[in-house]
């Protein structure tokens, strides 16, 4: 069993979650989690590390083996080895797709509320940023298909889709998927699709790798992966980009030559082969405590602060927190939860502004520390 109860200090490690927090303030921000990486990780590094010599990368065959078996063990979908390309992290792969599939000028689609380096990435390269706002539906969020179709049919070259999604928590189904599918080719749209938390997810809610829809699908996608969300190791930065069709392929290894870029690192090939080759079951236990923090997070909104609630999850470690009914502006709820209650959340109006009066938690923390963090946005709201 792994123990996820353990609390590790993070303060003065270079860590952007807690050490640009002043000390008084309980970080539930940046997307990475407080746990350890499973041992086999950890254990593999230290290994490489006494080596002592740390030389240029040559093979990665035992990364392109461990990102073919990954992908088809826990997603059932069968890649090639030719298919996949390695780079750094997702968003720099975002930005790397932006450039190499579309020119300065081209619409570029998301839907929001939204990662907000997506935002960051269409309006750095100069391209035309199209939002397309989610609608929640009562239950939950939905993709508004309509508005989607009126937008392809105005000439939108590319789409970042975010699957499952960041913030909201959805994981889209199957049929949702082959909806965008059929718009997409019918309007020739090219997706780029981060599933960057597509293993954090649920028996009940499992996620769809898009390209896997068939009808010709895999030919106008780009599926972004990686380790990181999954086993805490952002930090390492291991990133891998599938991309069947050759064509797109040349123009994507392209834009990394342009760049200089060659390969990962050698530390990231080996925290990757340990985890995709030996740790399933730390994931599979992470899971249970991420589902359980969740329904902590839940009943106790429910029962001691009622008019704060948590909008419908369905997977990753990040809850989007609705606020709407204190009637705060966004301003004073951010003021208010970082000077009052000294809980430092995510603001949701960086996620678009369809983010207003909501704020984003990440429950990838002990239960000691997310106990403490609902205490004290309990006492800090005490007073409206």
């Amino acid at each position: 069993m792994v123990d996820f109860n353990k609390i590790v200090d993070r303060r003065n490690t270079m860590c952007a979650k807690w050490d640009t927090v002043s000390e008084d303030i309980l970080p539930m921000w940046v997307a990475d989690m407080d746990f350890q990486s499973p041992r086999e990780v950890i254990e593999a590094l230290k290994e490489r590390v006494d080596h002592g010599v740390y030389g240029y990368l040559d093979s990665t065959d035992s990364y392109y083996e461990a990102v073919k078996e990954w992908t088809y063990k826990r997603h059932n979908y069968k890649i090639e080895k030719s298919w996949i390309v390695s780079t750094s992290t997702v968003v720099t792969t975002i930005n790397m797709a932006i450039r190499a599939f579309t020119k300065e000028g081209d619409k570029v689609l998301i839907e929001t509320p939204v990662y907000h380096p997506f935002f960051h990435g269409i309006k750095n390269n100069k391209r035309t940023l199209v939002e397309s706002s989610l609608i929640f539906n009562g239950e939950k969020y939905i993709m508004d298909f309509k508005d989607l179709e009126e937008k392809f049919k105005g000439g939108v070259k590319l789409m970042i889709l975010c699957s499952p999604h960041n913030p909201i928590g959805r994981v889209w189904t199957r049929e949702e998927l082959i909806t965008l599918r059929d718009l997409c080719l019918k309007y020739k749209v090219l997706v780029v699709s981060d599933e960057i938390h597509s293993d954090l997810t649920f028996k009940e809610n499992p996620h769809t790798i898009f390209a896997s829809l068939g009808n010709g699908i895999e030919d106008i996608s780009i599926t972004c992966t990686a380790p990181s969300k999954t086993f805490n190791i952002a930090g390492i930065q291991a990133s891998n980009v599938i991309i069947p069709n050759k064509e797109l392929r040349d123009k994507f290894i392209a834009e990394l030559d342009a760049i200089g870029f060659h390969t990962v690192n050698i530390f990231a090939v080996t925290a990757l082969t340990a985890a995709y080759n030996s740790s399933e079951y730390w994931l599979d236990e992470l899971l249970v405590y991420i589902k359980d923090n969740y329904l902590y997070v839940k009943e106790y909104l429910e029962k001691h602060i009622p008019k704060v609630k948590v909008m419908p999850y369905e997977g990753t470690y990040l809850l989007w927190i609705d606020f709407r009914e204190l009637n705060l502006s966004q301003e004073d709820l951010v003021k208010l939860l970082e000077e009052k209650a000294k809980v430092f959340l995510n603001d949701g109006t960086m996620f678009g502004k369809d983010g207003k009066g909501f704020m984003r938690m990440n429950i990838g923390c002990p239960r000691e520390i997310l106990s403490e963090g609902l205490k004290r946005l309990e006492k800090g709201l005490a007073s409206l």
